[in-house]
């Protein structure tokens, strides 16, 4: 509480000295994850007025770069939110899939993985994102979408189904995606 003739001090200074330490980590980020300079620029743009306005809060938060990341995080996870939201009529049917020890192998191509990521609805980039690319626990994931750890188990299981579908259809005829080795002497499973 401020008293009459007490000055807090202003936090902004030392934001804009974070702000350009931060920003090439804060934009890396987000454009790692969503894949388009627009969207990442402004993501960042909220991520940062974001910022401002915590600052504004009594305590304010400690300002650091993981502390900036985190706030980017809760940014992108609501763009999916919203995404979803308006794509929501256009929902494929459920299927009742189960979730087996998967044998499909983590080594795909990496630039060949991003672009059909980015082709999926939002709700399975954003579960797939925050679970794989960053490495969330599946808890952590349901808190950032809003959802139940169940419902995000079960979102995941559909997303990788999703994903493998598509990857499997864009694979060039005639073997695995560049980049992708097989260990049985080329036969795929």
């Amino acid at each position: 509480m401020n008293h009459p003739g007490h000055l807090e001090p202003d936090p902004g200074p030392a934001l804009l000295d974070l702000y350009d330490t931060a920003l090439p980590e804060v934009y890396g980020y987000l454009l790692s994850r969503c894949g388009r300079r627009a969207l990442a620029e402004d993501l960042t743009a909220e991520t940062f007025l974001a910022a401002v306005e915590a600052l504004r809060k009594e305590p304010p938060p400690d300002l650091s770069t993981a502390w900036l990341v985190g706030v980017a995080r809760h940014k992108l996870a609501d763009h999916w939110r919203r995404l979803a939201r308006e794509e929501r009529g256009l929902q494929v049917l459920d299927g009742g899939l189960d979730e087996a020890e998967d044998p499909w192998d983590a080594q795909v191509d990496a630039l060949h993985a991003r672009e059909v990521l980015a082709t999926l609805g939002p709700h399975h980039r954003a579960v797939l994102t925050l679970r794989y690319l960053d490495g969330l626990p599946v808890p952590r994931v349901a808190e950032h979408l809003g959802r139940t750890p169940g419902a995000t188990e079960a979102l995941l299981t559909r997303a990788k189904a999703a994903f493998r579908q598509a990857y499997t259809d864009t694979t060039p005829p005639g073997g695995p995606a560049p980049g992708r080795h097989d260990r049985e002497g080329g036969h795929d499973d």
